[in-house]
């Protein structure tokens, strides 16, 4: 595909899944470097996520000391692992109201990753550069069966602040849970993130989270063969693309390690792929601008 048509797709992008440094897993770039890499492409906004802290207040601190240099617009959020309490109804409290955009339930430390983690030990994930305690589990689930209370009452911040709940690396059927509350409780912003990678859903299963209003996110590092996380070829991503509709589909490029491509370089990349294999220019500029703009509430 030609590199205009490329271009032109590109502009007004939207990256919801850059991880910058600072951070204990080795990162290539800091936030003002990502937000300036995706100016060089024409990206209108991303988001910065880290494991293990907020990064609401990184964007807060360099709102002016970089970021002012750049139009690109930059959000950050919070992911529900061990360092930042699990299941903290009070650090999301404060995330939000300082004006981060997104909750990613557990990551690192949902009982599901931990235990693909002890199953596959050659797992594609960066290792700790500074190694810090390991996680413990930390379950949406109680020992029942149900949804803990702290569930929703951060499910509750989340309307209250009309932010994106995201799925983290949780199984299944704690996304299905999560997200049942989530929409019951009337929150409209649902993420999906790599539904192949740790999650393990099936297409059947993507297309029970898009009845219930949610995005799935394809993470671009593992499509990009100059990637270490590099899993599938694209005809993997484009299965998933026809198993829950463009419309409902978004890419995240998940990068920002050390060795591995920028994230714009991914986007360029894969954008371009997907265009060779036969997708609809429209369908791609509706997963990389009008969809991720739509989760952050972007005015047009």
């Amino acid at each position: 595909m030609s590199a205009d048509v490329v271009a032109r797709v590109l502009r007004g992008s939207v990256d919801l899944h850059v991880h910058p440094a600072p951070s204990p897993l080795p990162r290539r770039i800091d936030a003002v470097e990502a937000a300036r890499a995706a100016e060089g492409i024409g990206m209108r906004a991303i988001i910065v996520k880290s494991h293990h802290h907020s990064t609401v207040t990184d964007v807060l601190a360099l709102e002016h000391n970089g970021l002012q240099g750049t139009p690109v617009r930059v959000f950050g959020g919070i992911a529900l692992n061990s360092a930042v309490g699990g299941l903290n109804p009070y650090a999301v409290d404060l995330a939000l109201k300082l004006g981060g955009r997104i909750v990613w339930f557990p990551t690192i430390a949902s009982p599901q990753h931990i235990a693909h983690h002890a199953a596959h030990p050659d797992l594609k994930f960066p290792k700790l550069a500074v190694h810090v305690r390991p996680e413990r589990p930390v379950d949406v689930f109680d020992e029942s069966g149900q949804l803990r209370p702290e569930v929703h009452d951060i499910i509750g911040l989340i309307k209250e602040h009309d932010a994106i709940l995201a799925s983290g690396h949780m199984s299944p059927d704690r996304i299905l849970a999560v997200f049942e509350a989530a929409r019951a409780a009337g929150v409209n912003r649902l993420l999906v993130n790599h539904p192949n990678f740790v999650v393990e859903a099936t297409h059947e299963q993507g297309r029970r989270f898009v009845e219930l209003g949610a995005v799935i996110e394809h993470s671009l590092c593992m499509y990009d063969d100059r990637s270490g996380f590099y899993n599938w070829d694209i005809d993997v991503l484009l299965g998933w693309i026809g198993a829950v509709g463009a419309d409902r589909s978004t890419l995240g490029s998940d990068l920002g390690q050390m060795k591995n491509p920028l994230p714009s370089e991914a986007f360029t990349r894969i954008v371009g792929e997907l265009l060779d294999a036969g997708l609809a220019e429209a369908d791609v500029t509706a997963m990389v601008r009008q969809n991720p703009a739509r989760l952050l509430d972007l005015a047009d």
